[in-house]
């Protein structure tokens, strides 16, 4: 047994007191008890762990003994334990087991419990993940010399990797998954196991390879992820939309192929940390470039055209097929559709905005900008936001700013005339123009309470009176509105 060692002048990642009581329950019941898999590897890495595995001697009926408010979560003898606290909820409780062969490709056909934690360790994936701790006697069991692989930030199987991915071969994604998430590499031989057994990855549900695909987008190095799929030929797996993409050469203003361009569009989106719903279009924006690739005599370069409305129409297939959320897909297929909005910087007006407004909504155009912000970061250019790019940011925000108009007001012209009794006509108007320039004045003012006692005033007025404070109140606004559109402008630096 090798012992629980943390590096030099660090202190080891404490253990919550309610995991500690789980642990203490079980040993003290005579079942030794361990912490396994993701928790000890964090551990290990001076990480807290999200989340904390128990594995031990006991029988799922001995676990629900001991944990009377314990439930069943799956068929293999796995107990969920319920803490008291939020941050930790369920903790699972798994007794220590063998695994009989995996004739699906996908899952053991049974298990067997075993008393043995060294046996239980042999059936996990990766090293990394088959360090068994008890910090109660600060024992720690590493057979397979996973400390020194996470010490080298590297990822390799138990025992033989072909064994490893034909049992299951959602394990190859997990592999490139967590050289996502940990930032660690491949063994070599463990990568070559992979390639051999890829074709096990055909046998796994489309939702256990979209949750995955989850995963990878929202860990901070998603892009190696890509490159391992990539260079180890699964991309299919994914979408064969993806795997098509590799080494299409683009047109001179692109550095890269479009597989390239696209996971440096996703990555910039990773790094950004957008929402997952822009990191999959940031992946998925140009995958209509492949199929409308055309060479142009006239322009000695490839050309796109139509790519956009290709593209949408693929992306909507690609998520359909991984089981996407209907919202999900919606949003990705709308920024996918419109990522080409751009037009010469002289021809981009507040109409044109307010059209593309109204084809992506209101509540996707942000996205849309910096779904472009990642496309053009993905192309090698140094800049990301030209000058066209910010004279568009600036027009949307003009166009979706609270316009300084009446419909700022608590009150309508309709209360007006229930409420003091007046007549349709132009001095209604009128009225609510001098409220609201008291409103921009006095923001304290736009309560329906003090704007009708504020209009019971003014109705005392004579006619020239009220004309001279209505034409005051148009200077006002416009006063407003140019002084909102100046500060948004040098805020993006355009005029």
């Amino acid at each position: 047994m090798i012992p629980f060692i943390t590096k030099k002048n660090k202190s080891p990642v404490s253990v919550p007191p309610q995991i500690l009581h789980i642990l203490k329950t079980l040993q003290e019941a005579g079942f030794d008890s361990y912490l396994v898999g993701g928790c000890v590897r964090d551990m290990l890495s001076h990480k807290t762990p999200k989340d904390w595995d128990i594995t031990t001697q006991a029988t799922p009926e001995a676990i629900q003994q001991l944990f009377p408010d314990s439930f069943y979560t799956n068929t293999f003898g796995t107990v969920g334990v319920k803490t008291s606290t939020e941050s930790i909820g369920v903790v699972e409780i798994t007794p220590f087991r063998t695994e009989g062969i995996y004739s699906d490709g996908r899952r053991p056909d049974h298990v067997s419990f075993t008393q043995d934690i060294q046996e239980d360790l042999k059936r996990r994936d990766f090293t990394v993940n088959a360090i068994a701790y008890n910090p109660i006697d600060d024992v720690l069991i590493d057979p397979f010399l996973g400390q020194k692989d996470i010490e080298n930030c590297l990822i390799r199987a138990v025992g033989s990797g072909e064994d490893r991915f034909k049992e299951d071969g959602l394990r190859i994604l997990r592999m490139v998954r967590f050289s996502a998430q940990l930032g660690y590499s491949l063994d070599t031989d463990t990568l070559a196991a992979a390639i051999t057994t890829k074709e096990t990855l055909s046998l796994i549900s489309k939702e256990r390879v979209r949750d995955e695909l989850i995963k990878i987008l929202l860990s901070a190095n998603a892009s190696t992820a890509f490159m391992y799929m990539r260079t180890m030929g699964i991309l299919k797996y994914i979408s064969q939309y993806l795997e098509d993409s590799v080494n299409v050469t683009q047109n001179g203003c692109h550095a890269y192929d479009v597989f390239e361009h696209l996971i440096r569009s996703m990555q910039c989106a990773v790094d950004k940390g957008y929402s997952l719903e822009l990191r999959i279009a940031a992946l998925f924006h140009d995958i209509g470039k492949p199929p409308t690739r055309q060479w142009s005599s006239e322009k000695k370069d490839y050309t796109f055209y139509g790519h956009e409305v290709v593209g949408a129409k693929l992306t909507k297939e690609i998520l359909k097929e991984l089981n996407f959320s209907r919202e999900t897909i919606e949003k990705v297929t709308k920024l996918v559709r419109w990522h080409m909005f751009f037009s010469d910087t002289e021809q981009i007006t507040a109409s044109a905005v307010r059209r593309m407004i109204v084809n992506v909504g209101r509540e996707n155009i942000w996205d849309l900008m910096n779904l472009r912000i990642c496309d053009r970061v993905g192309t090698g250019r140094p800049k990301e936001d030209p000058y066209r790019l910010r004279k568009y940011m600036s027009l949307i925000e003009e166009v979706m700013s609270d316009a300084t108009d009446v419909s700022m007001l608590k009150i309508s012209g309709q209360d007006l005339m229930d409420t003091l009794h007046m007549k349709p006509g132009p001095i209604i108007g009128k009225i609510l123009n001098i409220l609201l320039e008291k409103a921009l004045i006095e923001p304290t003012v736009n309560t329906e309470d003090k704007l009708i006692e504020e209009a019971r005033g003014l109705l005392l007025l004579s006619e020239d009176e009220l004309n001279q404070l209505f034409l005051e109140a148009i200077k006002t606004k416009k006063d407003t509105e140019k002084e909102r559109t100046r500060t948004i402008r040098k805020k993006y630096k355009v005029s």
